[in-house]
């Protein structure tokens, strides 16, 4: 059964879901965050949620407000503010959704609950877990699941090279303006971004930059903190990483200490796991049993 789930935010802002229960009760279910400039309603999202409730436990995709390009999140004050979309958002904000979607679950009788994202899913579940797990309020998440966890700034780089530093000038002369809210120079990023958002990604990232595979000294804190069952895969077609999948999995084998560590890649996959859902929603499956 599909149910239209609305809630709001830890911070009052309204979202909507899209809840699949099984056809018998369970206390088990997946929340799925999105990545960049998505949404909740990816074929991607419709396949691993059909067949993760055939395995008995409950699927939640909702529109953080990160979805689509633009939007206005709406407030319960009624008042409107354009802080959505990829265009607006600040990542760091993904906190009050997350924690939002975690407690319409609760509220609806879901005690174990597994966190799943995709892309800058993964990068806003990872701060937010830790960000929780420092409130002590962590004790019903029973698994992390990482589609794709990206170093953003690290792809960015490598994608623009000797134009990286002249699109960060750009927007630190923006923000001495006060014109954050001003869009990026169309060649900055792969989709329009603004100045503030720009801003969050590649200069104040200190709490979202934890994917730094071509790091060779760095430790992973923040996915060694989380102790609870870790599952991290990626696709080997058009991924967004710049490392060899096989040199990236053996990196994170020997560095991210977790005794429930599932860490792999889908021959033939790519970012978005086109046409390998299935096998992918076999994988979380397992997983989770």
């Amino acid at each position: 059964m599909l149910e239209r789930i609305y809630f709001e935010a830890s911070d009052k802002t309204e979202l909507v879901g899209l809840l699949e229960r099984p056809e018998k009760e369970t206390n088990k279910v997946v929340i799925s965050i999105h990545g960049m400039q998505s949404n909740c309603l990816k074929q991607r999202e419709t396949i691993l949620s059909n067949k993760i409730t055939e395995a008995g436990i409950a699927y939640f995709a909702f529109n953080n407000r990160g979805h689509e390009l633009m939007t206005y999140t709406r407030k319960l004050d009624g008042k409107k503010v354009l802080d959505g979309g990829s265009v607006y958002e600040d990542v760091l904000d993904g906190y009050y959704d997350i924690k939002g979607a975690i407690n319409k679950m609760l509220e609806l009788g879901y005690t174990d609950i597994y966190l799943q994202g995709h892309s800058l899913g993964c990068t806003k579940i990872v701060y937010a877990y830790n960000k929780l797990k420092k409130e002590n309020d962590v004790k019903n998440i029973k698994g992390i699941i990482l589609l794709s966890l990206i170093d953003i700034p690290d792809c960015q780089k490598y994608d623009l090279g000797d134009k990286y530093d002249k699109m960060m000038e750009y927007a630190e002369d923006k923000e001495r303006q006060g014109k954050t809210n001003d869009l990026m120079p169309i060649e900055a990023f792969d989709h329009p971004i603004s100045v503030k958002s720009y801003l969050r990604y590649f200069k104040y990232n200190e709490e979202i930059d934890f994917a730094r595979y071509s790091y060779k000294e760095y430790t992973f804190p923040e996915l060694n903190n989380i102790q609870i069952p870790l599952f991290l895969r990626w696709g080997n077609v058009y991924e967004l990483v710049i490392q060899d999948l096989n040199e990236l999995v053996k990196i994170l084998k020997e560095k991210v200490h977790n005794p429930k560590l599932d860490v792999d890649y889908i021959d033939g996959a790519d970012h978005g796991y086109t046409g390998k859902e299935e096998i992918l929603a076999e994988q979380i499956i397992k997983f989770i049993e």
